[in-house]
């Protein structure tokens, strides 16, 4: 026998399965903008139906329908896409990070401009001509002097931006890594709430978009593996598990490097962008700096030494045999007879080889010093005070001239208009030196003007690739995300449609409420009148 009230009851779920449908669709719509949204979906399905009573089996034919139920609201969300696109987030937060300080570095340096350490080089060799044509002029000394500071300066000033990037880096770094530990303790804490939320039979689905959200950001700082458990995500970065469950292991910044990061199996990321930029090329681009700097001043090179050149007193050279001569005694006993070969070290020892305009006679010092005492670097490097006090201490004759004292001594002096050592000093920007004795290619030997220009090549070329690996991975993010979004994202036009269905089916239902309560209606107020 049927219920009376059955269709009302079948009629009733109608309404509360496609309301809860309308619901969840005004969720979709208020969400298609938030970031890290997740469309959600209910699940329809036919509620149980009902059977007439009967001793062995029913007494009516087939089975009586209640409506339906709704089983789930449930996420559209492919766990594949999700490893995809993490997987390429963590090289694309690595160039990025790579591609920025490169660009830092090409602006510290400023090559080619009008404005960078390249111009002041040239000014510098330029003096130095401009000197071997009035050597005995202290306008043209001065000159030299000026310049000479100004490119001490430049190379100081580049120095000194490169600190200033290497600790920026170092505080980037970690910043990064306050930033994983805190994307990992909210990660724990929604591991634990959503294990909370989803043992009570509900499913926590803004919950786990907020969990992912979190997990995509993390994916960009360092290299990860999410694998999900009953209790929540297990997430290991390299090879250090970082999240269990609902407890999170910090990294720590103190002492990390490219190396530290190494052993932790960090090789990708934001975190291991700036540990390699400022591990790798930060420091290298310091070191060849450093490099160019005490080659120029310091750099062996080899010279022929003119006949007729009038060394200074204890003059010592390393000749091409490798054998070690030293001129001492009169004037007669240092003045070359034939021309020597030998090898001079840098501006400075190119520098000691001549004579000022001081009396009495002075040879040359060292032209350039550090300030710390230490070996001469980019940071350090400064024209002698006592040359930038007195420009009659820069050196630029080679050869000296004797005259006879009234007491039948001699007294030997600088010839003046000697410009020999002007000369050799203007000409070394074309002088193969070695700048780094371990290495044979033009890094390790060769002119001031081909290592300059290496290196800024090298840099520049760095920089290429790590713009179009950007380029690249920004493509490759965009696609994984792209398809991840026609899955998981919010198509209002969609939503829309599913919007007017559901309506319609609400409707519907309603109408049969109408309906039903029309059938008892008559059932109640209008059967059983008959012969009253």
């Amino acid at each position: 026998m049927r219920s009376t009230f059955h269709g009302l009851e079948t009629a009733k779920r109608g309404l509360f399965a496609q309301q809860t449908a309308i619901q969840t669709t005004s969720h979709n719509i208020s969400n298609a903008n938030t970031a890290g949204y997740t469309r959600q979906m209910v699940d329809f399905k036919a509620s149980s139906p009902i059977e007439a009573p009967g001793i062995m089996r029913s007494t009516a034919p087939g089975q009586l329908g209640t409506g339906v139920d709704f089983s789930d609201i449930r996420r559209i969300r492919e766990q594949f896409l999700d490893d995809q696109f993490r997987n390429q987030n963590k090289s694309y937060g690595d160039w990025t990070v790579r591609q920025d300080t490169l660009e830092k570095l090409e602006a510290v340096i400023n090559e080619p401009s009008e404005y960078g350490v390249r111009k002041v080089v040239d000014e510098f060799w330029n003096a130095w001509h401009d000197l071997a044509g009035q050597p005995d002029n202290l306008t043209a000394r001065s000159v030299v002097m000026e310049r000479a500071g100004s490119m001490a300066d430049a190379f100081n000033d580049v120095a000194t931006k490169l600190n200033d990037l290497n600790r920026d880096l170092t505080e980037s770094v970690s910043i990064k890594v306050d930033e994983i530990n805190s994307l990992t303790r909210q990660i724990a804490s929604l591991n634990q709430e959503i294990f909370r939320v989803e043992g009570l039979g509900d499913h926590a689905n803004d919950l786990r978009d907020q969990r992912d959200l979190l997990t995509d950001h993390l994916s960009k700082l360092v290299n990860i593996t999410v694998r999900e458990e009953r209790n929540g995500y297990r997430i290991t970065a390299g090879n250090t598990e970082i999240v269990a469950y609902n407890q999170a292991t910090a990294l720590d910044a103190n002492g990390l490097d490219l190396s530290t990061a190494a052993g932790l199996g960090i090789n990708s990321g934001e975190l291991y962008g700036y540990l390699k930029s400022r591990d790798e090329f930060v420091k290298d681009f310091q070191k060849q700096i450093d490099q160019m700097v005490n080659g120029l001043v310091n750099g062996e090179f080899q010279i022929t030494l003119p006949a007729g050149t009038v060394l200074p007193e204890g003059t010592s050279f390393t000749l091409t045999d490798g054998s070690t001569q030293t001129f001492t005694g009169d004037r007669t006993q240092r003045t070359l007879t034939s021309d020597l070969q030998v090898t001079v070290n840098g501006i400075n020892g190119l520098h000691k080889l001549g004579y000022t305009l001081e009396e009495p006679l002075q040879s040359g010092m060292d032209f350039f010093v550090s300030r710390d005492g230490g070996p001469i670097t980019a940071s350090n490097i400064q024209i002698n005070p006592l040359i930038g006090q007195d420009a009659r201490k820069i050196a630029a004759s080679t050869n000296t001239y004797e005259i006879k004292n009234p007491d039948n001594t001699t007294t030997e002096k600088v010839m003046k208009g000697n410009n020999q050592l002007a000369l050799w000093i203007g000409q070394l920007r074309s002088t193969s030196i070695t700048f780094d004795s371990n290495s044979t290619t033009v890094q390790g030997i060769g002119t001031f003007d081909e290592y300059f220009r290496s290196m800024i090549g090298r840099l520049g070329v760095k920089g290429q690739e790590a713009t179009r690996q950007l380029e690249n991975q920004k493509v490759l993010v965009e696609q994984v995300d792209g398809r991840r979004q026609s899955v998981s994202g919010v198509s209002l036009d969609e939503e829309m449609a599913n919007l007017i269905k559901f309506q319609h089916a609400y409707n519907a239902s309603a109408r049969m409420v109408t309906t039903i309560d029309q059938v008892l209606d008559k059932i109640i107020n209008g059967m059983g009148v008959v012969g009253r």
